[in-house]
C-alpha cells in the first residue's frame, strides 16, 4: 500500500519591522526656526510611519540649543537613553550639523550606537555610520561642521565688538539696582538702597563679612531671595555700573566649543562709555571704595578688623602650600595654649596636605623671635620693623626673612605638652592615679589592688562580649611569661568580695574604704588584706559554668545547620573524608611493610 504524507500549508513569516526614531535641532529661538524645527519634525513623522518596514519611535527635537555641547540638549540626551534601552534601531538625521558640531561629542556618540548595533542616517551627506566608509566620512564632515561652528562664532563676536564700539551693549545684562525699560536702565527704589547701604558701610569701616551678617539678621535678601554673601557684596562693591557709566567686555568666551567664560584681564580690549543712566553712586565716592579694597587687599587679614589678628598674622608662611600660619587657640587640661598651623589644615584640598606637619607653639614662637632680634622680651615695634616674613621649611624649623636680606633659621620646638604639665597639675593627676590607677576612663574599685604574688604586677580590667553586650574579668598581664594565675570573672570576684565584707551584695565604697589589696596566691588563693591589718582568704573557684540553651536557640540552630548543610556540601565533605581515610590506610600499610 503506497504511503501518504500531508504536507500542512505553511504560513508565510511577517518581516520585523525597524524601530526607527529622527533627530532635529535648531539653535537660535526665532519664528523662522521654529517653523523650520515644526517643518522636520512632520516631514520625518510622515516619512517613517509611510514606510512599511518601519514602525514609528517619535522625534526628538531641541530648540534653541547650541550643538556644540551634547549633555545641554535634554531631547538628544533623551534619544541616546532609549537607544541604550533598545527601543531604537535607526536613527534619522537631516544633517551632521544637526546631530553635532563637536567631533569629539559625535564620533563618541556614533561608536557608541554602532556598538548597540544601531544604524545613524545623515540624510543631507547619505551617510549611514554602519556603512564601511561611514566613519570616515563622519570624521571628515563633523570636522567641518565644527570649523563652520567656530567661524560662526568668530564672526558673532566681530559683530559684538563693533557694537561695544558704538557703545551698545551685548543684551541685557542683569544688575541689581536697575532694570531694564526698553533699552535704557531704571532705578529700582528698594535695591538701589541696599546699594547705598552696602557702600556706605563699607566707607564706615564695616569688612563684608559685617555687612553680611548684618543683612542676615535683618532678613535682607538678593533679588531671587538668597542670602547676601562675600562675593555678591564684592561684585557690587566692584561694578562701575553704579556710577551711571558703562564697561563693556569685562568677560569673554574663551573657546566656542566649550562655551567657557573668562574674566578680561587685558587679554582683549574693553569699552568705557559714560553718562549711559542715573547714577546710584558718585564717581569719587566710587574710586575712594576701589583704593579702600585695594589697600585692604594689600594688608590681607590684618585689614579685617572682625578677625583677631596680632602681628604674626600673614607674616608666617609656608613655603610648600603658599599658605599664611593661622593663629588658633584651646584649653587642654585646664590650661590656655596658643599655637599656629598651616592654612592648608582648613582648606579642603584633595591630597596628603602640608608636607611640614606640626604646629608652632606661641610661646616658642615668641622665644624664637627674642633670640633673633637681640631682645629680651618681645617687642611688637621691633618686630614689625626688622621682620619681612618668617618661613616654616621644617618640622620645628623657622626661617627669619629680615628686611635688611639676612635670612637667620631657628629651631622652635613644641613644648606645649612640658608646658601643661605645671606642679599643681602634676600633683592632682598623681593623687587620682594613686586612687584609681592609670587608667580612670576604664578604672573601677578594683583597680591597682588585685596583685599577682607570681609575677609583681597588677591585673588588670579586660573586657569580652557576652550575651547582656559585654562583660569583665580581670588577668595578670604577663605577655610571653608563664604565670600560675588564669583570668578572673569580675561578677565572681565581687561575690567573694561581699563575703569577705559580710555584705549581701557588693558595695564597690564599702569595698575602696576597708580593703588595702589583694594578693592572688599560687592555686587561685585570694588573700584579702584590710587597711586595719587583718587578713582573710578565699579559693576562687576556677570551674567554667555553662549556660543551658533555650529551646528557641536549639531550633534556631537546627534551621542553621540545615540551610548550611546543602546536598552539595554534604557531598563534597564525604568525598573528603573518603580520602582523609584512604590516605591514613595508605599510609598504615606503608609503616607495616
Amino acid at each position: 500500500m503506497a504511503k501518504i504524507t500531508r504536507i500542512e500549508p505553511q504560513i508565510p513569516a511577517l518581516p520585523t519591522r525597524k524601530k526607527v526614531a529622527a533627530y532635529a535641532r535648531v539653535s537660535m529661538e526665532t519664528e523662522r526656526l521654529h517653523h523650520s524645527l515644526s517643518s522636520q519634525v512632520s516631514y520625518y513623522s510622515e516619512l517613517i510611519q509611510n514606510n512599511p518596514e518601519w514602525e514609528y519611535v517619535g522625534v526628538y527635537a531641541d530648540e534653541g540649543i547650541t550643538g556644540t555641547i551634547a549633555t545641554k540638549r535634554d531631547e538628544f540626551q533623551h534619544l541616546i537613553a532609549d537607544c541604550d534601552a533598545g527601543k531604537i534601531d535607526i536613527v534619522l538625521c537631516k544633517s551632521i550639523s544637526r546631530f553635532a558640531r563637536n567631533t569629539v561629542d559625535l564620533l563618541n556618540t556614533v561608536r557608541h550606537l554602532k556598538e548597540l548595533g544601531i544604524s545613524v542616517r545623515f540624510e543631507k551627506e547619505h551617510i549611514d555610520s554602519l556603512s564601511d566608509d561611514g566613519e570616515l566620512m563622519l570624521t571628515l564632515l563633523a570636522s567641518f561642521a565644527q570649523s563652520e561652528s567656530e567661524s560662526i562664532s568668530h564672526n558673532v563676536k566681530w559683530g559684538v565688538r563693533k557694537r561695544m564700539e558704538q557703545g551698545i551693549p551685548n543684551g541685557h545684562f542683569r544688575v541689581f539696582g536697575y532694570r531694564w525699560e526698553g533699552d535704557q536702565l531704571v532705578i529700582v527704589p528698594e535695591e538701589a538702597a541696599i546699594v547705598k547701604r552696602i557702600y556706605q558701610n563699607f566707607l564706615n569701616g564695616k569688612s563684608r563679612l559685617e555687612t553680611e551678617r548684618e543683612f542676615a539678621a535683618e532678613g535682607i535678601t538678593t533679588r531671587e531671595g538668597c542670602r547676601w554673601v562675600d562675593s555678591n557684596i564684592k561684585v557690587v562693591l566692584s561694578n562701575v555700573t553704579y556710577t551711571g557709566n558703562m564697561l563693556l567686555q569685562k568677560e569673554y568666551i574663551s573657546d566656542p566649543i566649550t562655551k567657557k567664560r573668562r574674566k578680561n584681564h587685558g587679554e582683549l580690549p574693553q569699552y568705557y562709555i559714560e553718562n549711559t543712566h542715573e547714577p546710584i553712586i558718585d564717581m569719587e565716592t566710587f574710586q575712594f571704595v576701589q583704593s579702600e579694597m585695594a589697600r585692604r587687599r594689600e594688608l590681607g587679614a590684618l585689614a579685617n578688623k572682625s578677625l583677631n589678628t596680632c602681628c604674626f598674622t600673614g607674616k608666617i608662611k609656608c613655603p610648600h602650600c603658599g599658605l599664611s600660619y593661622m593663629h588658633n587657640r584651646r584649653t587642654k587640661n585646664s590650661n590656655y595654649q596658643e599655637y599656629w598651623n598651616c592654612g592648608s589644615k582648613k582648606k579642603k584640598k584633595v591630597g596628603d596636605g602640608c608636607p611640614v606637619g606640626g604646629t608652632i607653639s606661641h610661646k616658642s614662637l615668641l622665644k624664637a623671635c627674642c633670640e633673633v632680634l637681640n631682645l629680651e622680651e618681645f617687642d611688637e615695634e621691633v618686630f614689625l620693623d626688622k621682620v619681612d616674613r618668617i618661613e616654616v621649611p621644617e618640622k620645628y624649623t623657622l626661617d627669619f626673612f629680615l628686611k635688611d636680606g639676612t635670612v637667620v633659621r631657628k629651631a622652635a620646638p613644641n613644648t606645649g605638652h612640658q608646658d601643661c604639665w605645671t606642679p599643681e597639675y602634676r600633683a592632682k593627676v598623681s593623687a587620682k592615679r594613686k586612687k584609681t590607677g592609670t587608667n580612670p576612663k576604664g578604672a573601677s574599685c578594683f583597680t591597682s589592688k588585685i596583685k599577682c604574688v607570681h609575677c609583681g604586677t597588677n591585673f588588670r580590667r579586660c573586657t569580652q562580649p557576652s550575651r547582656d553586650g559585654k562583660s569583665f574579668y580581670w588577668r595578670c598581664p604577663t605577655g610571653n611569661k608563664p604565670c600560675e594565675t588564669t583570668g578572673m570573672r569580675e561578677e565572681r570576684l565581687q561575690a567573694l568580695a561581699s563575703e569577705v565584707l559580710g555584705l549581701n551584695e557588693f558595695d564597690a565604697a564599702a569595698f575602696s574604704e576597708q580593703i588595702d589589696h589583694i594578693d592572688v596566691l599560687p592555686g587561685m588563693e585570694l588573700e584579702f588584706h584590710f587597711k586595719d591589718g587583718r587578713k582573710e582568704t578565699r579559693s576562687y573557684d576556677t570551674t567554667r559554668v555553662s549556660h543551658p540553651c533555650s529551646e528557641s536557640q536549639k531550633n534556631h540552630m537546627r534551621e542553621v545547620m540545615k540551610k548550611k548543610w546543602t546536598p552539595e556540601r554534604r557531598t563534597a565533605m564525604s568525598e573528603k573524608i573518603k580520602k582523609i581515610r584512604s590516605e591514613k590506610h595508605w599510609a598504615s600499610t606503608k609503616a607495616k611493610r
